[in-house]
């Protein structure tokens, strides 16, 4: 029994000093540290948004207002209806965070379903799943998710479903690569020969050594997932009027942008931010967790 226990402590104890070096790796990466800034601003804004300027999109309207250009009144002017952009771009990015948060968070959850029974069961179930996967890869992602939106009808639930089918196959096949890779591992061997079954293996040893690709990916695909949800909503196939979504808004100044610019500008930037953020914070997390890269 003390065996038992110091072995464990030893074992939470090399745990605890590894996460401690990534912490402090990733801190000492300047990439990583202004994408974890430019997230975790855009984040805190947008949940304290309602505090710092309550919003009500069905009433927000100041005809003699129309088309301000921007000034101390009116931060980011105002659009073709009087409605103030600042508050509209800070109310936009609770919609198109939390629209690209809950479709990689569906992607992540059956893609991994999908990759782990495919990488661990083999078989005839293995050649369903990469057959179902390359079918979806076949066609550009921003097009199916069009086709299904167009099938399903306009709106932001609609958008995130399609979202979600296209980002599927991604982690699907990364689980998948990853899974048969460790069910050949001299300890996977080890612990079904000691009689585990193969649900406590897939969980407690197989899904634990995917979990470094899932992470790096799933902060990649969040700006993705974002640049889709903007795509759909300017093609009028995700959020609709009077929504404040970033690509929503962009499409409604699309008509008035040589009169009004800043309809689109400020908007488009917003975009621009958490896409580069998520994109930045991605590939710190990747270089942090590739071992081939840890004496950089």
């Amino acid at each position: 029994m003390d065996a038992a226990a110091t072995a464990q402590n030893g074992l939470e104890g090399t745990s605890r000093k590894r996460g401690n070096d990534l912490v402090r790796r990733f801190f000492r990466h300047p990439t990583g540290v202004l994408g974890l800034a430019i997230v975790a601003f855009l984040v805190l804004v947008s949940l304290l948004a309602p505090v710092l300027k309550p919003y009500d999109a069905r009433r927000d309207r100041d005809l003699r207002a129309r088309l301000s250009p921007p000034s101390a009144e009116r931060w980011f002017g105002a659009d073709e209806l009087g409605r103030d952009n600042f508050t509209r771009v800070l109310h936009g990015g609770r919609i198109s965070l939390r629209a690209g948060l809950i479709a990689v968070a569906f992607a992540v959850v059956i893609g991994t379903l999908l990759g782990l029974i495919a990488g661990y069961v083999g078989g005839w179930l293995d050649t369903v799943i990469v057959w179902l996967v390359d079918i979806l890869l076949a066609f550009p992602g921003i097009l199916l998710a069009i086709a299904i939106v167009a099938t399903l009808g306009p709106n932001l639930t609609n958008a995130l479903i399609a979202i979600a089918i296209t980002q599927v196959p991604i982690y699907t096949r990364i689980v998948r690569s990853v899974v048969m890779q460790v069910r050949q591992s001299e300890y996977v061997q080890a612990v079904r020969a000691l009689g585990s079954g193969s649900i406590r293996v897939v969980l407690k040893h197989v899904l634990p050594n995917s979990l470094a690709p899932l992470i790096v990916q799933l902060t990649l695909s969040i700006g993705t997932a974002i640049l889709d949800v903007a795509a759909l909503g300017f093609l009028g196939l995700g959020a609709q009027p009077p929504a404040p979504e970033w690509g929503l808004m962009i499409r409604d100044g699309f008509s008035q942008f040589l009169r009004a610019p800043w309809m689109s500008i400020f908007p488009g930037i917003a975009i621009f931010l958490a896409v580069v953020g998520f994109n930045l914070l991605g590939d710190a997390i990747r270089d942090i967790l590739d071992p081939r890269l840890r004496n950089l």
